[in-house]
């Protein structure tokens, strides 16, 4: 009983860790005037931190550092650099859009991949460069185990938890097209686009009809498609405490 009851406790604390960061853009798009939200933004100038309404969000109560993300020109691309040292951090871009775009389109390039990721278990759970679509599944919808989970960590959180968020990988081991949970919530789930077959220091292009991939990962639990709250990009090596390097750029939804 009492592992039970400590697997549970550590399933709500990985939800609040994994998922606070969407949560908190429920909580900036609901405190937003009566304006609609503007589209997907460029990140910014040369030079820069990203500039509004992207903003670099972290865990709750994070002590750890946090995943660099400036704006440099690489190539002739205006492009946001990530960069993971042991660390933490998305960069996240609040949307509510209902009707979802059919697609979104990005560019991306590693220099640098973490061998030690292994997004199989939770001390190999990191991402090199990962771009993330945030969704407001209703909580109804949502296993009943899990959804008390998730119920209990949102009446401990000040911000609500949204229940599905789909995160595309570049990934240093599992093959193209793996799709997978988070070893730490359900709530989280991966598709690797691209692995260490791939080319290093070359960019590549995406374009992924996300309400599918929203049906492939979680149709099973809902038939309709929810609002779209957010979009993200990120990379962290906090559990292996490695070091990752990658870039993002021409981010579009269609």
């Amino acid at each position: 009983m009492r592992g039970a009851a400590g697997d549970t406790m550590t399933s709500m604390r990985h939800l609040a860790l994994h998922l606070g960061v969407a949560g908190l853009l429920v909580a900036l798009a609901a405190a937003a005037s009566g304006a609609a939200p503007p589209p997907l933004q460029p990140f910014a100038s040369s030079g820069s931190a990203p500039l509004a309404p992207w903003r670099v969000l972290g865990l709750p109560h994070q002590h750890k550092s946090f995943t660099r993300f400036t704006v440099t020109t690489l190539d002739g691309h205006q492009a946001l650099r990530v960069e993971a040292d042991s660390s933490y951090g998305l960069l996240v871009h609040t949307l509510h859009e209902n009707p979802v775009p059919r697609y979104l389109s990005w560019l991306w390039r590693v220099d640098e991949l973490n061998p030690d990721v292994d997004l199989r278990r939770r001390s190999g759970e990191d991402s090199a460069l990962k771009v993330c679509v945030l969704w407001d599944m209703a909580i109804d919808r949502v296993p009943f185990l899990e959804r008390q989970i998730l119920r209990v960590a949102r009446a401990t959180s000040d911000v609500p938890l949204p229940a599905a968020s789909v995160c595309y990988v570049w990934d240093a081991h599992l093959p193209v097209g793996t799709q997978l949970d988070s070893p730490f919530t359900h709530r989280l789930r991966f598709i690797v686009l691209r692995s260490a077959d791939d080319a290093l220091h070359q960019w590549a292009a995406e374009r992924r009809d996300i309400g599918a991939d929203f049906q492939a990962l979680f149709g099973h639990e809902t038939s309709s498609l929810p609002a779209l709250i957010g979009v993200a990009v990120g990379a962290d090596a906090d559990n292996t405490h490695g070091h990752s390097l990658g870039y993002a750029a021409q981010m579009v939804l269609e």
